[in-house]
């Protein structure tokens, strides 16, 4: 679908269609929204997302208030040609909560037992995980919260635990332990985590880094 083309939509009797936007990086489900043809031929002549926001009977630019725009890599059409997915690449938060995405409130599923805090464990493990830490950090429940005592002890211990672990691991791979180095690298990540977090840098921009060093080959791009 080139941006000239207008594809043929079924649009629905309000002249109205889904679009959910998804992270070319991470494959993340950003949010979900309207558009009309118009806002469609935007999104597309622009380069960057535009919606109809029902509630206010108008066209809106995403990130028009926030910043937070989203650029337009890809869009498709689903089987019936009645819903879309806008493949995008977000400046920043894409929820009016300051989340990555709009889909944080779960559903339980049969099975998990009362309380049991569940994270996405595919590709959004680490961007969950992120949230998880913000989370705690805004909360400064010191008593329960282990990230919240950390941030407690102020942002040169954060450092201190990233630096700490990252010795851990190399003594780890010295001493060939696939265990150890399982445990040490998820010690690592999880400090990095938190240390991006205190800098108000989420996974998203790291993925969006790699994804562009190695482009679709699989190579980075300095070896091409």
């Amino acid at each position: 679908m080139s941006e000239a083309e207008i594809p043929e939509v079924k649009w629905n009797e309000q002249g109205l269609a889904p679009a959910i936007c998804q992270d070319a990086a991470t494959g993340q489900v950003l949010t979900l929204a309207w558009v009309n043809e118009e806002s469609l031929r935007l999104t597309l002549e622009k380069g960057t997302v535009h919606f109809w926001s029902r509630s206010r009977g108008e066209l809106w630019h995403k990130g028009e208030t926030s910043g937070n725009y989203l650029h337009l890599v890809s869009a498709r059409l689903d089987c019936d040609s009645d819903a879309l997915v806008f493949i995008v690449k977000p400046d920043g938060p894409a929820c009016h909560t300051n989340r990555m995405s709009c889909f944080f409130n779960e559903v339980p599923a049969p099975g998990r037992e009362d309380g049991e805090e569940a994270l996405d464990f595919d590709h959004n493990l680490l961007e969950s995980l992120y949230r998880l830490i913000l989370d705690r950090k805004e909360a400064g429940d010191t008593d329960s919260s282990y990230v919240a005592r950390l941030f407690a002890r102020g942002e040169e211990r954060v450092l201190e635990k990233i630096d700490e672990e990252a010795a851990e691991v190399v003594m780890a791979m010295r001493e060939d332990d696939p265990d150890a180095i399982t445990n040490e690298v998820a010690d690592l990540w999880f400090h990095t985590l938190v240390g991006m977090a205190a800098r108000g840098v989420p996974p998203g921009r790291v993925f969006a880094e790699l994804a562009r060093r190695f482009g679709r080959g699989g190579r980075p791009e300095s070896e091409r």
